[in-house]
This record gives C-alpha cells, structure tokens and sequence, in this order.
C-alpha cells in the first residue's frame, strides 16, 4: 500500500496529513503558528521552530496512523504565499522568516506605483506589487537591516524552505515564485529587468535553482530522517503555492469553476490559458497545470479574522467548549444561524491583519449599540469576511466573458453549513464544499502520487482523488438583502478611506 503525505505550512498553523491513493485521509496532526509581532504590522516567525513544528507533525501523523515510514511512497509540500524566508551565508537562518500578513514594507509599493516602476514590473511579472511580497520585503530589509540583507545566501519561500531543511537541496518551485513577483511570467524564468527594476540586482544569486510542483526534487536526508520520522531517501517533490494545492484538491482543472479559500487570506480565483494584462486584477501567477494561468484575487481578509475574534473575544467560551466536548464552532454557527439576514447587524471590515482597499486599513466594527450582542457581532464578522470575498468576485468576473458553474469553496467557512450557504446569498453563485478536511495537504498528496508513478497525469489523480461534499444553491429570497448590506459594506469602506494614514500615522508616533 502506497500512502502520500502533505505538509501544509499556514499563516496560523502547521499541518500534516497522511492519504491512501484514493485521497481518503488517514490522519493528520497540526500545531499552532507561533507568530512575533515586535512592532505594529510586523508578523514573524522563527524559522528554526517552524523547522521543528513540520517535523513533529511528520512524526505525530506517522505515530497516529500507525502506518509505516517505509510505506510513504513520497511527500508533497504546500505554504503561505508571499513572505520571506532567508537562509544565511553562515548555514543558518538569516533572521526570522517573515509571514504573508506583515505590512511593514507598505510604503514601497505606494512609491513604486507613483513613480512609475509599478507599472513596468506588472509589463514582466503581470502583478501588482504588494507589501508582503519579497521585493517589498527585499527592499524593505536592504534599507532597514543591511547586516541581514548582506548575509542572504537563499532567498525562499515558506514551503521552499521546509524542502530545504527536509532534502538539503535549494530550489524555488515554479508556481509560488511566479506569485511573489520574483519571476517574468512570460518567460517563465527569472529576469534581470524586474530584479533592477525594484534596486535588487545583487541578490540575483540568492534565487534557488526553479523546479516544478511535481519534480521529484531530493530525498529526506539522514539527518532530516531523525528529526521528521521519515525514512532516509523519502521522496520530497517540489510542492505548490497553497493556493493551487487547494485549487488542485478542490477539483479545479478547468476554467469553468471558480475556487474561493477562506482561510488566513481571502484566496478567489480562476483557470485561463492568458493572463490578464490589462491590470484589472491583482495579480496572475502560473498555475500547476502548465496549459494555465491562475489569476487571483486577494488580501488577508478572510476566516482568520474569524480565528482572532475566537482567540480575542470569546476565550472563556472555547474552554467551556471543550471541556463540554463540543466546538467553540458549533456555537457560532448556532448563534449566526439564529440571526435572519434581515437583522442588523454591525458592518465589520475584516482588516485585522491587513486589508484590500488601503494598506493602512484596520479592521472594524461599525453600528455598535446596547442592543448588540455577541451573537451579533459573530454574524458581523461572518457576513464581512464574506462581502470581503465578494469584493474580489466581482473583479474577477469582470474578466470573464460568462459566469463560473459554481464556487468551490475550502477553508474555514466550507466547514459551516450556515457560513456556506451565505456564500451562496451573497455571491448568488451555486456554492460546492470539498470533501477533503486538509486541502492544502491533499492538493499536495495529488501531486507527489502523479510524481512518484501512482497516476499518469494530474487530472487523472484529481478525479480518483478529490469529490464534492455538499453543494449550496443561492436562495434567492434573500439575495436581495444581502446586496443591500454589501452596498452598506461598500458605503463604510468609501467614508472611511480618508482616515487611515493618519490612524497609521498615530500608530507610528506611538511607537
């Protein structure tokens, strides 16, 4: 019996599971992402825990599943987009990893674009440049912390660099570089123009050697091997951006489906054989399948808001929860689900780790009053994550010559009937819930089976392995509220848009 496993390294938790041929998972084992935040919009992690976070969860899959190590036909990686992760010249990491929801460089894209760079940069990378992407974070260090940029020896992303300490060899998986502005996407290749364009010639060196999400790039190392519980000589393959290993679990091998991932970010995107080049959308990368260009719509707007709301506001009801032996979840979905969507409820902004309509936005909750209970505010922020989905459906559309058949939906909300369903009220668009648990981790379990002989071809694994758990058809007796409350949404962002630079400003001088 042949097992795959896929490793999923989130902005919020580290993942993973273990899968038989037919995508059934077997088990899974996650720890929780310790982030540092030193200062007000830096997020970080240390890269040596996360080191040891994969390989205890490697470990206490193996030991939950009894399966044997030796039965692992190959491991499969998927991380977080964006951020940083430097290895240093001394053989050790440069510094802390930095995460996709740090804004600390926002202030380079706003130059960029006024000085005319942003736009000869979308003319070779087809993206508009964010905050949180390596050349933002680059420039960012270059300027503020010269002894870190000067000690770069790899420049990588988050799952590059768990392959890295997993196989000992460098390499930059095609997908995830296309989608941090490091690559022209017309060539498909690195290019000296785009590295010039942002002042950061010297680190051309630094760029890993490119692979492809299904090349087998090394085996677990002996020395990985004790750490990880993995056999010596496992196969490791090259991995994806999380966001086409959900794409990929999800179902998505055609342009007819649109995938939505509500997870740390608000992921919304669709399959083409061009790229949109007229700079409508944020941002197209390359997609697993090489016919296709992923093209993307997204921002750190999503169910993490939903996780900080837990964490930060109900603490005391998630103990209770649990020690009921039921979910801090279930009771949410419960008070929304009481809640018809013709109530007023506070129109909440899902900007707690950053935004899509200003890089100094913050997150909020507007309408207030005595009358407001918890339970209003949990069906706030349900309903703004999902008008915050939305706003980057109705850009993406914008694209298209005909509407997708349906969303497939994964992440936090694809787990709630009652969340779900208001995807469905809201986007008026039939709504499909993945039947895999793990998405990231099952995307990547599909790709090592094509690349360790299991399957021929990718969309012969994603039809063995992936299916649909529930479908939601939009009710139409209620559409009508709903972008009635999305024009409100809307409305709050527009008055708002004047007061967060020197909301920022305050923050800076507080500082």
């Amino acid at each position: 019996m042949h097992y795959f496993i896929g490793l999923d390294n989130g902005g919020t938790t580290t993942k993973a599971a273990l899968f038989d041929a037919k995508g059934r998972e077997l088990g899974k084992a996650l720890v929780a992402t310790r982030s540092i935040t030193p200062m007000p919009g830096f997020v970080e992690r240390d890269m040596e825990e996360m080191w040891e976070a994969n390989c205890a969860v490697l470990r206490d899959v193996l030991k939950k599943t009894g399966v044997d190590p030796a039965d692992v036909a190959g491991v499969g990686i998927t991380g977080h987009g964006k951020g940083l992760y430097l290895w240093g010249k001394d053989d050790r990491p440069a510094r802390n990893g930095i995460i996709s929801t740090d804004n600390r460089a926002y202030a380079y894209p706003l130059r960029w674009a006024s000085d005319g760079t942003e736009e000869k940069v979308f003319a070779l990378s087809a993206q508009h440049i964010l905050a949180c992407q390596p050349p933002a974070l680059l420039a960012w260090l270059r300027d503020n912390e010269p002894e870190s940029y000067h000690n770069i020896r790899w420049v990588f992303e988050c799952k590059d660099y768990v392959r890295f300490r997993l196989t000992g060899k460098a390499q930059a998986e095609l997908t995830d570089y296309s989608g941090a502005n490091l690559l022209n996407l017309h060539t498909r290749a690195y290019d000296p123009a785009l590295l010039a364009l942002f002042g950061l010639e010297e680190i051309a060196d630094a760029l890993p050697p490119l692979c492809l999400g299904a090349d087998l790039c090394g085996g677990v190392t002996e020395e990985a091997a004790a750490c990880c519980g993995l056999l010596p000589g496992t196969p490791v393959i090259g991995g994806m951006f999380d966001i086409n290993a959900c794409a990929i679990a999800a179902g998505v091998t055609d342009p007819d489906m649109l995938c939505m991932i509500a997870g740390t970010w608000s992921i919304n995107e669709y399959i083409r054989r061009e790229p949109v080049t007229d700079g409508t959308v944020l941002m197209n990368s390359l997609f697993c399948l090489p016919e296709y260009y992923l093209i993307e719509e997204s921002s750190p707007t999503s169910a993490g808001n939903n996780e900080w709301f837990v964490r930060t506001l109900l603490p005391e009801l998630r103990q209770q929860a649990e020690a009921q032996g039921t979910s801090i979840y279930e009771i949410l979905n419960e008070w929304v689900g009481s809640i018809p969507p013709e109530e007023f409820v506070p129109v909440f902004l899902p900007f707690v780790m950053g935004s899509n309509v200003h890089p100094n936005a913050r997150g909020s909750f507007v309408g207030l009053s005595l009358s407001c209970g918890r339970e209003q505010l949990a069906r706030a922020v349900y309903e703004g994550i999902a008008f915050g989905h939305r706003w980057h459906l109705e850009k993406l559309l914008r694209t298209r010559e005909a509407p997708p058949r349906c969303i497939r939906l994964a992440g936090g909300a694809a787990r709630s009937a009652v969340w779900a369903q208001m995807f469905a009220d809201i986007m008026k668009l039939p709504v499909e819930t993945v039947a895999a648990g793990e998405t990231g981790a099952l995307g990547c379990a599909i790709t090592a089976a094509v690349a360790t002989g299991e399957y021929p071809d990718l969309d012969t694994a994603v039809a063995a392995m992936t299916g649909v758990a529930h479908r939601y058809e939009p009710n139409t007796a209620v559409t009508g509220i709903y972008d009635r409350k999305y024009r409100l949404y809307r409305r709050t962002l527009e008055q708002l848009d004047g007061l967060w630079d020197d909301l920022q400003a305050l923050i800076e001088e507080g500082t």
